[in-house]
């Protein structure tokens, strides 16, 4: 609450305190939320003030007389995208977040988030990057710079932006680095690194993390380069009902040769350079947070064992096509690659 507090105001300050408090946020959005105690009971701007001084309401009287008392706002884990993006669309730049009881809890910026997700992230972060060796011999894959930061702040960034203010790091391999690269906040939000004891896959550590606060985890690689929209793919988990969802490419394969169609031996015609379109594995997913303790204890385990498994339990598992830009930093050229991207971003 305390990083709130510019922003706050109770509702029998006068009109000239408020002109003083907005006076104060002359650099900032200029919105006073009015509290009664905790309860919030309304907006004020310094149009909302122009219009009081308009129809001659005196300084000194009560904010509460010229507070706007329709205002938006949102409820911890809101889950109704479109409701996030209309609140965007209708130039609300402050949305306040309140409890059952109507208590301000937290006040989203909307000018700096793209929007506010109910999910908890979950960064794998623990491999040795061997393919990238000499490189990774000293420093942790997801900690070498692409451009002006690392790959792991590309992506931990991207999630601040769509709101996910709950976001877990397991580290292993060098794991002290990645421990003191995020020992300061992050824009307010202090990241949380989790140790695991061994490499147990690039999912079976998710169950070393004690506080994941929501219903749904979202769980991806931290050396991949991408700008996935994190609001649509959780927008599509929800539509879909999905029990779990993969972010997934496109992936082509041209064959330069014509190819037989056959039957029982026999020739049945010819497809001349065919191509085939495949969806290849992204390394991103939305999961229930429920289902992760079907996740054996101490065992290696990979998502795509995961993926598998929640299939013959008959689980709703469905692929999200990714559109943007996409690069797994796996091999000298992928990191030369996401380099040559990130000039140009």
């Amino acid at each position: 609450m305390e990083q709130l507090k510019k922003y706050v105001i109770e509702r029998n300050a006068t009109i000239i305190e408020a002109i003083v408090r907005l006076d104060k946020l002359s650099n900032d959005v200029l919105t006073l939320f009015v509290l009664d105690r905790e309860q919030m009971v309304g907006t004020l701007t310094d149009g909302d003030i122009r219009r009081a001084l308009i129809r001659n309401i005196p300084l000194d009287a009560c904010v509460d007389l010229v507070m706007n008392k329709s205002f938006k706002y949102v409820f911890p884990k809101e889950k109704d995208i479109k409701k996030i993006r209309e609140i965007k669309a209708s130039g609300v730049q402050l949305l306040p977040c309140l409890g059952e009881n109507g208590e301000l809890l937290n006040i989203y910026n909307l000018k700096t988030r793209k929007s506010i997700l109910p999910i908890d992230a979950v960064l794998m972060a623990g491999g040795k990057g061997v393919r990238l060796r000499p490189l990774t011999v000293n420093v942790p894959k997801p900690l070498l710079p692409v451009g002006n930061k690392t790959i792991i702040d590309y992506n931990v960034d991207n999630l601040i932006c769509h709101g996910i203010d709950n976001i877990h790091i397991i580290t292993n391999y060098l794991a002290e680095q990645i421990d003191r690269h995020f020992a300061d906040k992050r824009n307010g939000i202090q990241v949380d690194c989790v140790r695991e004891k061994e490499y147990l896959g690039t999912i079976a550590s998710v169950k070393c993390i004690q506080n994941i606060k929501n219903d749904d985890v979202l769980v991806m690689n931290s050396d991949l380069f991408t700008n996935i929209d994190f609001e649509d793919f959780y927008g599509h988990f929800l539509e879909k009902e999905a029990d779990m969802s993969a972010a997934a490419i496109p992936y082509s394969i041209n064959v330069p040769y014509g190819i037989f169609e056959l039957k029982e031996g026999y020739i049945k015609g010819v497809k001349e350079k065919p191509t085939f379109n495949y969806y290849a594995n992204a390394g991103i997913y939305l999961i229930k947070k429920s289902l992760l303790d079907l996740i054996p204890d101490d065992t290696f385990f990979n998502a795509t064992d995961f993926m598998e498994l929640l299939i013959s339990h008959e689980k709703t598992v469905v692929h999200y096509p990714l559109v943007g830009y996409w690069i797994d930093i796996g091999k000298p050229a992928d990191y030369q690659k996401a380099q040559e991207l990130a000039k140009h971003l």
